[in-house]
C-alpha cells in the first residue's frame, strides 16, 4: 500500500458501533489479524470510552493510529496495521 495515501481511503471498515468495551476492540483485533502489514481501517464506534481505549490499544500493540475524531457521537478511526 502506498504510505502517502490520504486517511479517507482504508483497506477494510469496521462497524462496531453499538458495542461497549471490550467488543470494539476485540473485534479491531479480529480485523487486524486478517490483514497485511501497512494495510488502514477505518473503524466506526459510538462507545464514549473507544477513545481512550483505541490510544492505549495503539501503543501497547505498536499498530498506528493515524486518527481519531467524533461527530454527533460517533467515533471514527483510522489504524495503520504494524
Amino acid at each position: 500500500m502506498n504510505p502517502e495515501k490520504k486517511q479517507e481511503l482504508f483497506d477494510r471498515e469496521l462497524d462496531v458501533r453499538g458495542l461497549l468495551c471490550p467488543l470494539p476492540i476485540l473485534r479491531t483485533k479480529k480485523s487486524l489479524s486478517e490483514m497485511a502489514r501497512g494495510e488502514i481501517l477505518k473503524i466506526q464506534a459510538t462507545d464514549p470510552g473507544a477513545v481512550i481505549d483505541f490510544r492505549v490499544f495503539a501503543d501497547q500493540t505498536g499498530h498506528e493510529l493515524l486518527s481519531s475524531s467524533e461527530s454527533r457521537g460517533e467515533f471514527l478511526f483510522y489504524l495503520k496495521k504494524r
